[in-house]
């Protein structure tokens, strides 16, 4: 029996008639956020945040949205505090959610993750956005009320991301407070095959680097990230983004990546509450699985993934897009070799999906809305043991959105 994510509690897997082994990363002990907040404040990368501003300007914040799961209300309030010490008045101080073209927050959502920030908060518009400069060709937009701050400061967790590597620095404001523009480009099929965009590598890797220029571009100056693992936040660092990324990568390397060394005919991968709320989220579990490092499935193989699914395919732009190319897809080859001439910004989870299906069959079980997981070229089953063969050898991987196979 194995515990799995699912929601916000678990489910119990048991596979009596398989051969189970259970990949869990060694993790690093949680420190206490708020202080581990104020120490990367005090002691940045870079200049200290109070000689970044003056007193009479004004500040924007963008912080991450539902989608992530950023201690935004401690983070807020160590730089909120930080910000007034060095004479910002709080009037001056406004706070976007990035949300890319993910679904506005709910006022109730709002408070939820900001607490008394939220009245601070707006959502971020892609369609109210203002070009402040330009990268490899690509225009950089960003929501106005970030383009026209004095000072941009951005939260943020670094995690382990299909294409930037790991996500945190510059990428909350240039994507999450993006326009159209940088969305496109960036999830486009030119830039996702490029050699060096890859799971957990930011060295030498054309999407990280696009999004620190472009961060340069918009003036993303100072931030605050956080990285966690299977027990909580394992660490903050602040001030540049690019230094900011690499250091919290680091820490995340070490505590989460592991050795896999054998072949599988099955990968059950966790992924639970925020992320499995929707197929779009849900189905990083799968991607990072086939188009990790290091796939662990024999040819034949396939991923079986939890999840909830409360939202269906989800319900934002990008997700409706990723729902539309995949429920009007005939198969996934034919679905990839379209998409490799482009696509709607959003539609580039479609695409990875593709891919991987190429290679294994999805899974998805134990979901509210099984019916949108067939219509989406994925298979459905009731729960975890109805998707797997008997006798078959299985690694679980509970927090498969935590863990590096390498």
């Amino acid at each position: 029996m194995v515990e799995v994510p699912f929601g916000d509690s678990h489910i119990d897997v048991s596979l009596p008639d398989c051969s189970v082994t259970v990949a869990t990363p060694e993790g690093r002990e949680p420190v206490d956020v708020r202080s581990a907040a104020r120490d990367a404040v005090s002691d940045p990368s870079g200049p200290p945040l109070a000689e970044r501003v003056a007193p009479g300007e004004d500040v924007c914040i963008v912080v991450t949205d539902i989608t992530r799961s950023t201690p935004e209300q401690v983070l807020l309030d160590v730089l909120v505090n930080e910000l007034t010490d060095a004479g910002i008045d709080r009037e001056a101080i406004s706070v976007v959610v990035g949300l890319g073209l993910h679904r506005p927050l709910t006022d109730d959502e709002m408070t939820e993750l900001l607490g008394e920030y939220a009245d601070l908060a707006v959502n971020h518009d892609p369609d109210q956005t203002v070009r402040v400069g330009e990268v490899d060709g690509c225009p950089i937009e960003l929501f106005e009320p970030a383009a026209e701050a004095d000072n941009l400061i951005s939260t943020g967790m670094v995690e382990p991301h299909q294409y930037a590597g790991f996500s945190g620095g510059a990428k909350t404001a240039v994507i999450g407070a993006a326009g159209e523009s940088q969305i496109r480009y960036t999830h486009g099929p030119e830039l996702l095959s490029r050699d060096g965009v890859r799971l957990g590598r930011i060295e030498d890797n054309p999407f990280r680097s696009f999004l620190d220029r472009a961060g340069d571009a918009a003036g993303v100056e100072f931030c605050l990230n956080v990285t966690h693992g299977p027990d909580g936040i394992m660490a903050a660092r602040a001030g540049d983004p690019r230094a900011v990324v690499s250091e919290l990568a680091e820490v995340a390397l070490d505590a989460l990546a592991v050795d896999v060394d054998e072949e599988y005919d099955a990968v059950v991968a966790g992924v639970g509450a925020p992320k499995d709320a929707n197929l779009y989220q849900t189905t990083r579990a799968a991607t990072y699985v086939i188009l990790g490092a290091n796939n662990p499935l024999r040819a034949d193989g396939r991923v079986v993934v939890p999840a909830a699914l409360g939202e269906g395919a989800g319900e934002g732009t990008g997700e409706q897009r990723f729902y539309e190319r995949l429920s009007t897809a005939t198969d996934a080859e034919s679905l990839f070799e379209e998409m490799k001439d482009g696509y709607e910004p959003g539609a580039q989870r479609a695409f990875v999906v593709a891919r991987s299906l190429r290679e294994h069959d999805v899974w998805v079980t134990n979901s509210q809305n099984p019916a949108v997981v067939e219509e989406c070229l994925l298979s459905s089953a009731p729960n975890v043991a109805d998707a797997i063969e008997p006798g078959s050898d299985v690694l679980v991987v509970p927090e498969s959105l935590d863990t590096l196979l390498r």
